[in-house]
This record gives structure tokens, sequence and C-alpha cells, in this order.
């Protein structure tokens, strides 16, 4: 691994922990019932999101899927407007009407997550290729998980890409699941995923998603060669769910994970090894990782806080936005 500057290291885990500390506020409130749409936890995954939106820039765009919190916050994505969105609030960065699946933030290029399996891949294809017609170039990142390389979508998108050369990173985070159902059951053994997008031929990299750190070399490495314009490239990160599917609850009580694979990934819980890491080399102590949480902690009071008292939309809101004029 290359030798990450202090600070660089130390932006990178509080990144981790405002996420993972937003997501377990939203777990701890769900219960109360007031936010009601279907939410997708990112937790156990949230590495994958900071070291490749590391190196996005303000103008350069993101699109995500149905498991987005992590990569809206993590591309600066407005913390208020998403709890309010959460609670179905006028003041939501979708105004109240799209929920968690819905998540959209154009002032910092965070252009959407959509919850169809596959479909916030040629929503991203489509932004690159519009971005070129007027003259620019921006990185997009495209987050998706592994269930949605099996739809057809995804393959044409794949070779348009290719063929375009479009600075395009498409980021795999690959969870080991669909809902319920095990990779081995839905895909072909002895054949990674990295490979469909190298016989197309995008440049591709395999790497761990649980190592912040590993996320930001292996991704800046390839970002850098599509903003150089060598046309897209493929990231596939390997990576577990820690919660069920939708939901704020585990689900180790069903048989459809193996015994054992999930203590294995809790030992590998992506801001553990960051905070172990950097405790052990001496780049942050347990006073500053307490200073960093109470600041995050307070952060998200107020966000929660405005999301609360926030209104909801009229009623003749209803139907704006619905229908073009």
């Amino acid at each position: 691994m290359i030798a990450l500057h202090p600070d660089l290291r130390r932006n990178l885990f509080r990144e981790l922990l405002r996420i993972r500390s937003v997501e377990e506020r939203i777990q701890a409130l769900y219960p109360e019932q007031e936010m009601r749409c279907p939410t997708h936890f990112s937790i156990g995954q949230e590495a994958i999101a900071v070291g490749v939106c590391a190196h996005l820039e303000h103008g350069d765009y993101a699109t995500s899927a149905h498991r987005s919190h992590a990569h809206y916050l993590a591309k600066g994505g407005n913390l208020r407007a998403m709890l309010a969105e959460l609670y179905g609030k006028q003041t939501g960065c979708a105004r109240g009407k799209g929920g968690s699946m819905h998540l959209v933030d154009e002032s910092v290029g965070f252009l959407g997550c959509v919850p169809i399996v596959g479909s916030a891949i040629p929503i991203g294809v489509g932004a690159a290729f519009g971005a070129r017609l007027q003259g620019r170039e921006p990185i997009t990142a495209i987050f998706f998980g592994d269930a949605a390389v099996e739809s057809g979508v995804c393959l044409e998108a794949l070779n348009f890409a290719a063929v375009q050369k479009l600075p395009i990173a498409f980021v795999c985070e690959n969870n080991l699941y669909s809902v319920m159902t095990p990779l081995a059951d839905r895909q072909p053994s002895g054949r990674a995923i990295a490979d469909l997008a190298r016989g197309i031929g995008l440049t591709a990299a395999q790497a761990d998603g649980q190592e912040v750190e590993v996320v930001y070399e292996v991704a800046g490495e390839l970002l850098a060669r599509a903003r150089a314009g060598d046309g897209p490239v493929f990231l596939e990160f390997a990576t577990y769910r820690s919660l069920e599917h939708c939901g704020p609850l585990l689900d180790t009580q069903h048989p459809f994970r193996p015994e054992g694979e999930y203590e294995r990934w809790a030992e590998r819980c992506p801001v553990r090894l960051a905070r172990e890491r950097l405790a052990r080399e001496g780049v942050l102590d347990g006073a500053g990782i307490a200073s960093l949480a109470a600041e995050i902690e307070a952060e998200i009071d107020a966000a929660v806080a405005f999301a609360k008292r926030s209104p909801f939309p009229p009623r003749e809101a209803l139907l704006a936005g619905v229908y073009a004029n």
C-alpha cells in the first residue's frame, strides 16, 4: 500500500464513522414508525463509498441503487435534506416524495438513486454521455450490487461506455447476496464479476472492500485512468451486508447465511479495521476518536431535529413533478 498523509487517513476515518453513525441513528429511530419508507442500510459496506468518493471532484457525478445512504453522504449530499426525506418532509432532498431509495443532491453531483436493480447503471452512462455532448468530461461513479450485473441493461451499458470511451467508474459492491439468495446460486462458479467487464474491454480490478485505505488506493489508480481519457473502468469490491436486505434488523436467524459467516465478516467491520489501524500506528488516539464521535453526533442531533420539525408537503404538491406540464 502507498503511504497516505495522516490528515487524509483521519479524514477517511471520519467519513466512515460519520456514515456509520448516521445509519445507526436511523436504525434506532426507525421503530418509532415516523419514517414510513422502506430503508436499506449500508452498515458494513461504508469503506467503498468513502474510498471511491474521496477521489471525486465537486463537479463529478455519482448514481446509486436502493442501498444508497453511504454514497449520498460520501459524495457530499446534505444530511438534513436526507433525513427530512426519510421522514417524508417537504424539506427533504426529493421534497418528501421519494424516501430512502430516491435520494438526490444535484448541487454536489449526486444525480440520484433508484430502487430497480441495475437501473442506476444506464442512468449514469447516459449522464456521462450527455455531459460529453455538452463538451464536459466529469467522472461518473456508478454504484451497484452484485445482482445488478445479472440484468441485461448492465451489459448493454458497459458495452456502450466502452465503445464511447466514457469517463466512468463502475463500482460493484459484491456483498454476496441478492436479498437472501447467495451469489453461488445466481452466477457461475469460478468467474469473477470483474471478468465480465474485462471481456467487454474495460480495465477492471478486484479488491478488499473492507479496508478503506485499500479502496482509496485501488480506486485512485483506476479513476486516474478514466480521468486521463483511457475510457471506463470497473471496480469490484468484496464486502458484506450486516443487516437484513431491507430494514434495520439482523437476519442471522435465517438459514441462508452459512454458520460462522456473519461472525467472520463482523471481525472485518470497516470502521473497526480503520480505527484499530490508526490507533496502532499512532495516527489517531482514543481522545481524537471521541472528539470526532461527539462532533458527528451533534451534527446528527441537529439534522434529526430539523427533519422532525419540518412540515409535510402540502396537499396541492401531490401531483407536482409527477407529470410534465
